[in-house]
């Protein structure tokens, strides 16, 4: 009995050191070392393995060797990941605002065509908006008794003052009745054809006065008109107005006069200056913005109105200033910093001040020296990839 006793003992033991053990291995992985994180949400860390809770992705084991600042890569690694870099240097720096625009038609390049007689349109050689014309091209024929019933009385005035042509009554008669037709559109060579074949037709066509696109058909063929009355609408587009928004409060970053940039977008490579022409007195209705207004030239006619366009104001202007392209700069939660290659393939994050910046640039102010080699694409893969090896972010690494 005592043996099996102290056999039970002897078992109990080593079951219990084995616990002891196991738990103190436990114990260690917990507190000890390994740590995951998202390879997409380097944020993300937690000492065990599960998934993200942002986008779901497995977590992913994070290297123990964060002592060293820098971060090392190979060309292969280097070349995937797109990381480029270039000398800083100081030069011109100018920030600009960028606006909201759109591309309008001009008004003094709207032309509307009217009858200049009552009568029918006989034919309608513009049937449908869209069309382009160029000046000088017939556009409609018209039907008009009250044009014959001139051309006949034009035609007795003339007799008569060649019969008495020493009768300045008849003369001023003749010359009455010729003003008539030419106000009736009618040319100096038609009304010599017409003394010469002394026949009246009461049909008169009416061209083009100017190139450019038919946008509206306020007539149809057959259709009775007055006198005056509009027949279309010829929009040209050798010029074209730039509308942009502008708030209350960046008002008077704008000055009537000033030349700005446009880019049209699609021809974002072939930029303009335009100088505003107008800024508007009142907001627009239902919003708080203001118009303001230029005008630019239409190649080739190919902006169009209600494309988008982007303008560009000078806000200030540095003659002497070190900048960065805006994606060189990381911005988190400990602060500002950009990349640099302190060896080849060797790069080391450094904390910066920035100042003023453009759509395309940011000025540093502090923490950077001319001459020094940034990484000016692929910063925030880096940025990544040290979160991911190291476990922390690479913010205040070796700054200066």
């Amino acid at each position: 009995m005592i043996k099996t006793i102290n056999i039970l003992f002897l078992f109990a033991s080593i079951v219990l050191a084995t616990s002891c053990k196991s738990e103190e291995a436990d114990g260690g992985d917990a507190l000890g070392g390994q740590s995951y994180t998202c390879p997409m949400h380097p944020q993300i860390v937690q000492n065990k393995p599960g998934t993200c809770p942002i986008c779901g992705m497995d977590l992913v084991p994070i290297e123990k060797n964060t002592e060293e600042a820098s971060l090392m890569l190979s060309d292969r690694q280097r070349q995937l990941a797109n990381v480029t870099t270039d000398t800083v240097r100081t030069g011109a720096f100018s920030t600009t605002r960028q606006l909201n625009g759109r591309i309008a038609i001009n008004p003094e390049q709207i032309e509307y065509v009217s009858s200049r007689v009552p009568g029918r349109i006989e034919d309608l050689y513009i049937r449908e908006a869209g069309v382009p014309v160029r000046k000088g091209q017939v556009l409609y024929r018209i039907y008009s008794e009250q044009l014959a019933a001139l051309q006949q009385e034009y035609l007795v005035a003339t007799a008569q003052a060649e019969q008495f042509p020493n009768d300045s009554r008849f003369q001023q008669i003749a010359e009455a009745a010729r003003q008539r037709l030419l106000l009736y559109d009618q040319k100096e060579s038609q009304l010599l054809e017409l003394r010469t074949s002394r026949k009246t037709s009461p049909y008169v066509s009416y061209a083009s006065p100017v190139s450019g696109m038919v946008a509206e058909l306020l007539v149809s063929q057959g259709q009775y008109v007055s006198e005056g009355g509009a027949v279309m609408r010829i929009e040209g587009y050798q010029s074209v107005w730039v509308e942009a928004d502008v708030y209350p409060t960046e008002a008077n970053l704008i000055k009537k006069g000033q030349v700005v940039q446009v880019n049209v977008a699609g021809y974002e490579n072939e930029a303009q200056k335009m100088r505003i022409d107008f800024i508007a007195p009142a907001l627009q209705p239902g919003s708080q913005l203001l118009t303001i207004r230029g005008k630019i030239q239409n190649p080739a006619n190919r902006y169009r109105p209600g494309m988008q366009v982007f303008v560009e104001v000078p806000v200030a202007s540095i003659s002497e200033a070190l900048t960065l392209p805006v994606d060189a700069v990381i911005r988190d939660g400990d602060g500002t910093h950009v990349w640099l290659e302190t060896e080849p393939n060797v790069f080391e994050a450094r904390t910066v001040k920035t100042g003023t910046e453009n759509f395309n640039r940011v000025e540093i102010t502090e923490g950077l020296r001319e001459g020094e080699v940034a990484v000016i694409t692929g910063a925030y893969l880096l940025y990544s990839e040290f979160v991911l090896k190291k476990g922390k972010t690479p913010a205040g690494e070796h700054n200066h």
